[in-house]
Order: C-alpha cells, then structure tokens, then sequence
C-alpha cells in the first residue's frame, strides 16, 4: 500500500496494551471505554508532537527569572468527535488540549450502501484561519464517515495540514481514499489491519466501537 499522506503508527508499549484490551471480545464495556480513553490520551500526545503552536517568554520560579515555552492559548484549537463511536476518545483527548473547542459531528453508516448520512452537525460555518483540528474517530474503514467528515470540515475552512485524525484501527481502503484526496493530512492510529469483510467491518478490527463502549446498539 502506498500512500502520499502520513500514517503514524507509534511504537508505544502503552498503546500496544490498551489496543490488546480493547480488542478482546471478553473485555466489559466499562474496561473497554477505559481502554479507548486511554488510547485516546496516547495518540493524542503522539499527535500532538510538532503540531500544537508554542510561544518563548519568561517566567519567575521562586529563585529567579527563567526562560519558558508555553503552548500559545490566542492560537485556535477543535476537537471533532464523530459520534457515536468518537466520543470514546474524547476524554483522553480533551485532558490534554483543555483550551479546545468541542464540536460534535454526527454520522451514521447505511449497513446495506455502506454510505455515511449526517444527522448532527455542531461545525460552525466557518473556522478561524490556521485552526488545528483533531478528528476523533475510531475505526477507518471504508472510508465514508471521515470523507464526510473532512468535506464538512474543508468547506469550513480548515487546512488538511493542521489537521490530525486520531484512529484506533484503519483499513487499506479508507487510508487510500483519504490518501487520495488529502496528500498533507496526518494520522495517528495505534494499528492498521488487513481489511474489511463482506459487511465493511474492519478484520480482525474489535468490533462496533460504539456499541462496546456504550453497552448498546445505536
């Protein structure tokens, strides 16, 4: 598989460990959504390597001035969940980017076209320039909730350069697509599988993200 786009899969003792728990179908929800929490946290770090704007000043530690770097708060930051399934993530993320704002995006996949259909949209009409943007989805698998996804949020304004997908498991076929059409996006997942089965389910995957950390179906 070759690619213009970077995927990033970090080599992480800790990301390994999560991936493991969430990937057991013997896993219990409420372990599962720690296991995603966690994973969120991680890839969000790695994500976050090169990306977030910093600025140079000076502080006082109680013996004197000290020369310091601080992440530049009047630079905007979003995190876009893709629910159901990227809420998951959301904890771990928001921990370490509390100063972004949140915006809800909501997709659902037809199980027989496999096609995504939006039914919550919280993008505002338009983002401010140079926005980094953190998109929170899962599993990338065919492809079409994070194309729509990243249309949404193109149209809006926002660069594919400052833009980061965290994934937990992604597929040759979504990361070609994306590939594709976006040369300088960047993703961090903690693996990358073989590919989809007749039903568009990422094998071996873990299943519905959603449903496993939720306890339910949609």
């Amino acid at each position: 598989m070759t690619l213009q786009m970077r995927v990033y899969v970090p080599d992480h003792p800790l990301i390994k460990h999560w991936l493991g728990v969430a990937r057991d179908r013997d896993t219990p929800s409420v372990l599962f959504k720690s296991a995603m929490s966690e994973l969120g946290r991680w890839l969000t770090y790695e994500a976050c390597r090169n990306w977030l704007p910093t600025e140079d000043t000076v502080v006082q530690t109680p013996l004197g001035d000290c020369p310091a770097t601080l992440i530049d708060p009047t630079q905007p930051m979003a995190i876009v969940p893709i629910l159901r399934a990227g809420l998951s993530l959301f904890e771990g993320a928001q921990g370490l980017l509390p100063l972004a704002s949140t915006y809800h995006l909501g997709l659902v996949r037809n199980e027989e076209t496999l096609e995504a259909s939006c039914y919550l949209n919280k993008l505002p009409s338009e983002l401010l320039p140079q926005t980094r943007v953190l998109i929170l989805e899962p599993m990338l698998a065919t492809g079409g909730s994070i194309l729509s996804a990243m249309q949404e949020l193109t149209q809006r304004g926002a660069d594919p350069a400052l833009i980061r997908i965290i994934s937990i498991v992604a597929a040759p076929p979504a990361l070609q697509k994306l590939s594709q059409l976006y040369a300088s996006l960047q993703i961090y997942t903690a693996t990358i599988d073989e590919g989809l089965n007749e039903k568009g389910y990422i094998v071996p995957g873990l299943g519905d993200a959603g449903d496993r950390a939720f306890g339910t179906p949609a």
